[in-house]
């Protein structure tokens, strides 16, 4: 964070200082709600969880390094009080924002949101120091707390934000008030939390609801309920897509034998070959917005598509490739999973696969209403339709939609399986598993599948670790 004394900290957040014998004393590390993340110079944020009180923890972070503690109650060591620490934690982002002069680029959409941030960061920290939202931390603490560790050389703050209702993008936009506003798609994940598409589209918009006249709304041309946003904005309005109307385009898209896409972006400034180290072709999608993005901050062609052919994962579990040393590859989406990333992961698994026999581990999708019986049923029809040698349904009654729907579309019914935990599915895969084949390993987060992945990986012994 950029230099703040405890005054100031006391001054922004409405607070009262405690125990503290030199107020001008300054924050100079990162601000922090894990005790084990606190660093010399650290301020702690002490949360009041379902389970542990961050409170508990304050002669502890003191005795590491930690100059002060955010606390709703006096500790009986150096301490702002504040009513409410999410409140206080969100007016220090502001303040901080304000005063750092970088350019604030904010992205939501029901599916891809963390995979598109990583993109954007990559490509943009070839050009300024960037700082962005760590992993899928998106919400009202992750997102300030992001914030806040941007410094006074960095030119860039990248913000992913997720919402589970109206008003809560608004929420985090007043908090840290985007430049650049984009927006990625209209799906079903959370459906049974908004109660429709439309729901969803309206919380979405809020982003684009919140741009400055001289802001850009980056919009996805190839999503109708995303373009009807550019109704919602002053800011001016960039499309990205495959859509002839797109201001950053992608044309020729192809995947390659490995599952890894390429294509000729073509941009205002001009037009350059792009071919990714990510997998799957939903990923262009993601990289177009990248584009959009770089291209609105002065990015040439070739120094956007350099930028996104170098770019990584730079978060667990998203489509993490490994290659077994007996020739088994294992595909590890197991983070998260909506409708929408679950056919793009089967598509993936069938490209990767062409020759080779494929195995979609999948559990369920979390959150999906009165939907989840259809969703579930479609995903195990698709992965019969893309030939997908094998379906491994794991769980409950989700996934028992998942092996009927994959058993209805046609004789493959003998080619699924329904188990009922991580294990069943680990002790059927290493029964099974031959030399080359693929296995792709998808649920929802509450779900654990990465058990699965990690599994597999432990029991071939060292594989190398093809993309992250």
């Amino acid at each position: 964070m950029i230099a703040l004394s405890l005054a100031e900290i006391a001054a922004v957040v409405g607070g009262q200082t405690y125990d503290i014998p030199d107020p001008a004393v300054q924050v100079t590390g990162p601000v922090v709600r894990d005790s084990r993340e606190v660093e010399s110079g650290s301020l702690f944020v002490a949360f009041v969880g379902e389970r542990v009180d961050g409170h508990d923890f304050a002669e502890a972070v003191i005795e590491a390094g930690a100059v002060a503690v955010l606390a709703s109650r006096p500790v009986a060591v150096p301490a702002i009080v504040v009513t409410d620490v999410q409140a206080a934690l969100g007016a220090l982002a502001r303040h901080v924002v304000e005063r750092l002069g970088a350019t604030l680029v904010a992205l939501t959409g029901s599916a891809g949101k963390t995979s598109t941030k990583d993109l954007i960061a990559q490509v943009l920290r070839s050009k300024a120091p960037t700082v962005f939202t760590p992993g899928s931390l998106n919400n009202e603490i992750g997102l300030p707390l992001t914030a806040l560790s941007a410094t006074e050389g960095t030119r860039f703050l990248v913000l992913e934000m997720g919402a589970r209702g109206i008003g809560h993008i608004r929420y985090l936009a007043d908090l840290t008030p985007p430049k650049i506003g984009l927006v990625l798609n209209v799906g079903t994940a959370h459906i049974g939390e908004f109660g429709g598409r439309e729901q969803i589209a309206q919380a979405k918009g809020e982003l684009v609801e919140s741009l400055p006249e001289d802001g850009a709304a980056i919009l996805n041309a190839d999503d109708p309920l995303v373009r009807a946003m550019a109704s919602r904005t002053k800011a001016r309005v960039i499309l990205f897509g495959e859509s002839d109307e797109a201001d950053v385009r992608a044309e020729n898209v192809r995947l390659m034998e490995s599952g890894q896409p390429a294509f000729s972006l073509r941009t205002p400034s001009g037009c350059s070959d792009v071919t990714m180290r990510l997998y799957g072709e939903h990923h262009v999608s993601n990289a177009l917005a990248a584009a959009a993005v770089a291209h609105e901050l002065g990015m040439s062609a070739d120094e956007i598509a350099r930028a996104l052919s170098e770019a990584g994962s730079l978060s667990r579990w998203r489509m993490e490739v490994t290659e077994r040393p007996d020739g088994v590859t294992v595909v590890n989406d197991a983070y998260n999973a909506n409708p929408e990333s679950m056919r793009a992961a089967l598509r993936a698994l069938a490209a990767m696969g062409r020759g080779r026999r494929t195995w979609a581990v999948l559990g369920q999708m979390a959150e999906l209403g009165d939907e989840a019986l259809a969703e579930h049923d479609a995903v195990g029809r698709l992965a019969v339709r893309l030939n997908v040698s094998k379906l491994v349904a794991v769980g409950g009654r989700e996934a028992s939609w998942l092996q009927l729907g994959a058993y209805n579309e046609g004789s493959w019914g003998e080619e699924s399986v329904h188990v009922s935990d991580a294990q069943a599915a680990v002790d059927l895969l290493r029964s099974e598993l031959r030399p080359g084949d693929v296995v792709l390993v998808k649920a929802s987060r509450s779900v654990g599948l990465e058990r699965v992945a990690q599994a597999l990986l432990d029991s071939g012994a060292e594989g190398e670790v093809v993309a992250r």
